[in-house]
């Protein structure tokens, strides 16, 4: 709070400390003398304000509880409630008695604490705000977690990012093993289908190509990135772009194994599936515009009123316009490089085996 980091707002705490309490203190010694129990005193207590149980009210098939306490003119007046009459049998005579409860308890006010949370059986102070509209969230959690790293922790106590910031850490780590898991079963799939190592490392490079290309996007437009959906948009981005590559490779092989010079079998399979590959991309690109933009159009007045009412933006645009744009620069990023840098790869790489004997 001193520090006024910019974008902070409604900075809170849920300790409180100053919550008021009445205590009642039971003088043992007189209550041992009367014969009363501290439990005894505290049912009668607890009796009194909050009710207990005395018998059942059965009404048809349905059965309602019988709560008896004190009248809330009573219950809510604490002088009232010190002389709250306590029943109990003498053990000497035998007889029935009553005592007072001011006769073996004081009543003094205090502070308390308003409730201490725990989580994994530690005590825990959640220091919360809200982030100004305007301010990107990272930015304002990276300037609190410098002041963190220069504050003096007390000894016995630890400080750490929790909220937004952990499930993002979290799903960030999911999805990294759900991105080596994608890459794991394509390149199994890749080497089955052309039995070799070389050619699906080839394929399979135009991910990093396309993971190049979402940086250089998000970057150039200074769009806002989302971990979650441009993660997921990243991941999705692995078994589309990949196709690409494949239809080249495989058109190269057959082109060699019909006698074609390497040179010459490259070339051709470039200028046959240009179209092809320029075809898939604009298409998937174009159709993923308008989920980017966010354009919506209101399918019963378009019908009712030939009037579609078309607008851009809206809700939808902030939760899906991340994955849409990461897709979108991922593969137009990795659609013009595939063209250049897998021919240029292929042909590398059957010079390197030719050099070692290989082919």
């Amino acid at each position: 709070d001193s520090l006024q980091i910019p974008g902070v707002e409604d900075l809170k705490s849920d300790f409180i400390n100053s919550k008021p309490q009445i205590v009642i203190d039971i003088d043992r010694e007189r209550a041992n003398k009367e014969g009363i129990s501290t439990g005894q005193i505290g049912m009668e207590i607890r009796s009194a304000i909050f009710g207990r149980e005395s018998s059942k009210f059965r009404k048809d098939e349905d059965e309602f509880p019988i709560q008896i306490r004190y009248s809330e003119q009573t219950r809510t007046n604490i002088d009232a409630l010190m002389d709250l009459k306590i029943s109990y049998l003498e053990m000497t005579s035998g007889q029935r008695r009553q005592v007072p409860l001011s006769s073996v308890a004081t009543v003094r006010y205090q502070n308390t604490y308003g409730g201490i949370q725990r989580k994994n059986m530690k005590r825990l102070i959640t220091v919360s705000s809200n982030v100004i509209s305007g301010y990107n969230e990272n930015e304002v959690v990276e300037q609190i977690q410098k002041a963190l790293n220069n504050y003096n922790v007390p000894e016995g106590f630890e400080v750490q990012m929790t909220g937004q910031q952990e499930e993002q850490a979290e799903t960030q780590a999911f999805l990294n093993w759900a991105m080596l898991i994608a890459l794991g079963l394509i390149f199994i799939i890749l080497v089955t289908q052309f039995n070799s190592l070389s050619k699906p490392l080839i394929i399979l490079s135009e991910i990093l190509f396309s993971i190049i290309g979402v940086f250089l996007g998000f970057a150039i437009t200074g769009m806002d990135m989302s971990i979650v959906m441009t993660g997921v948009g990243i991941v999705a981005l692995a078994g589309i772009v990949v196709k690409n590559g494949i239809l080249l490779v495989e058109f190269m092989d057959v082109l060699m194994g019909e006698g074609h010079e390497l040179d010459a079998a490259i070339i051709e399979a470039g200028k046959t599936r240009l179209n092809p590959v320029l075809l898939t991309a604009a298409s998937t690109i174009l159709g993923l515009v308008p989920l980017g933009i966010g354009l919506n159009f209101n399918f019963i007045t378009l019908f009712t009123d030939l009037d579609p009412n078309i607008f851009i933006g809206g809700q939808s645009v902030v939760f899906w316009g991340p994955l849409a744009w990461t897709i979108i620069f991922g593969l137009a990023f990795a659609t013009l490089v595939t063209l250049i840098v897998v021919p240029v790869m292929y042909l590398i790489n059957y010079k390197i085996k030719k050099a070692v004997g290989r082919v």
